[in-house]
């Protein structure tokens, strides 16, 4: 463990987790049980979610201690490493100055091993055999499956069923660590079951891939849950990339104008943006932009509004912006932005206007990562595609105002498992899609009733 401390000690990574809740301007909503309509309390998330976990989830304290044996195990990647994009900026041909954090330097190749590290270790000490989760793109799932082999625990991922067909990779990088992949919805749960009655071709959804997690460990004393993004103590644990960048862009003298990530739960936007959003809380001049697609465009065309986290309604009611946990997303390629909701915390630091969120359809995403390929050299996930573009917008804009801009986004993953969505967009056969409103009008009957934030 002494050589740890030193290693950490050289390679300057952060010791803490930063909190944002304890620097939020106004209070949040607070989660409500479905039956009563009361605040959750810790004692009702017992049965899904260890205690530990739970304590971290509830808390206000500003900076939370990264366990030793979490840093060690963060050692195989972190830091990560901050890069210019010089080429990108050439072929841009604006006053702009692009950094990014290059999260796909990790084992399964994303951002996601941040909180799975941590979240197997808790189960770990708190007893904990097996966790149960879903995944969309896989990256979450493959994340998870890495983890729980690390700390000796069983795993068990339901992928949601247009991503298990789209990405057999992903699939078998969780098998290869050991975990159980399940396409979702499947005959393994009595949601799934019900899914595939009314809906034989059902795609999936993260919803519904979610409410069977949940299903598979409610009554078993030695599993739990275990959730990617969305909940405040997984975006509390992907804070360690934002808390990196501040450290190296201090290093060389620069601090961004702009901050972006795509944003489909909320996780990888977050755990880069949260310690600048902190800044601007404190009257920095910074914007910070999540980016969503066209196809889900929860916080750009979604209500804020109380809602379930899944589509068996078996989460407690979330104040968050929203499509309706009966939403069924089109089969876009960027799998991990299709989410039906958006994190708490996320959600209500855009209604309070502190941050922004954009949208942009696939092509529009895979026209900017190819071009950031062809220059940089990295093949970005379909996800981080969406980022790209947004750089690209925002770049466009300094050139219209003159204005020069210091760009940061977070390079969220590789894509060197979704070739097939090149080989799609490069052969012309992604089509250009944008949600109808009559959908989103039908999905959001599912929230009629339900309690008003």
């Amino acid at each position: 463990m002494e050589q740890v401390k030193v290693l950490l000690e050289e390679r300057e990574i952060p010791r803490q987790w930063y909190n944002i809740l304890a620097d939020m301007p106004t209070p949040m909503n607070p989660p409500l049980h479905p039956g009563t309509g009361q605040p959750v309390g810790p004692g009702d998330l017992a049965p899904i979610f260890p205690m530990n976990l739970i304590e971290q989830e509830v808390t206000t304290e500003r900076w939370i201690d990264i366990p030793e044996e979490v840093l060690e195990k963060y050692l195989l990647w972190r830091p990560t490493p901050l890069y210019r994009a010089r080429n990108f900026e050439k072929l841009l041909d604006a006053p702009v100055r692009i950094y990014y954090k290059n999260e796909g330097v990790s084992p399964p190749g994303s951002h996601k091993p941040n909180t799975a590290v941590a979240q197997a270790y808790y189960n770990k000490v708190f007893g904990i055999k097996r966790l149960s989760t879903e995944t969309g793109a896989g990256q979450w799932g493959s994340a998870l499956s890495m983890a729980c082999r690390m700390f000796g625990l069983e795993c068990r991922v339901f992928m949601v069923k247009v991503s298990y067909e789209q990405k057999p990779y992903r699939r078998l990088m969780m098998m290869t660590w050991g975990a159980d992949c399940i396409p979702s919805p499947s005959d393994r749960t009595e949601m799934g079951r019900k899914i595939l009655a009314e809906r034989p071709d059902s795609p999936g959804s993260l919803g519904i891939a979610i409410s069977e997690a949940i299903e598979d460990v409610v009554g078993d004393e030695t599993a739990r849950y275990s959730l990617g993004s969305v909940l405040n103590h997984v975006l509390l644990h992907q804070t360690i990339i934002g808390l990196e960048a501040q450290k190296q862009l201090e290093k060389i003298g620069e601090y961004p104008d702009v901050v972006m990530g795509c944003a489909g739960g909320g996780s990888n936007f977050s755990g880069l943006s949260f310690p600048f959003v902190r800044d601007k809380i404190h009257g920095k001049d910074i914007s910070v932009v999540a980016v969503e697609p066209t196809s889900c465009p929860t916080l750009t065309r979604g209500p804020f509004a109380y809602d379930f986290g899944d589509t068996a309604r078996t989460t407690p009611l979330l104040a968050m912006y929203t499509l309706g946990h009966d939403f069924v997303p089109a089969p876009i390629h960027a799998g991990g932005l299709r989410y039906h909701g958006m994190a708490p915390i996320v959600s209500h630091l855009v209604k309070e206007q502190i941050i922004e969120a954009r949208a942009f359809d696939q092509i529009e995403a895979f026209e900017a990562g190819v071009k950031w390929a062809r220059t940089e050299g990295f093949i970005s996930a379909p996800e981080t595609n969406h980022a790209i573009a947004a750089v690209v917008q925002e770049a466009e804009r300094a050139k219209e105002e003159g204005k020069e801009r210091v760009i940061l986004f977070n390079w969220s993953g590789h894509g060197l498992v979704d070739l097939s969505a090149y080989d799609a967009y490069l052969s012309g056969k992604l089509t250009q899609f944008e949600l109808p409103e009559e959908e989103i009008q039908r999905a959001l009957k599912s929230i009629d009733g339900l309690p008003k934030p």
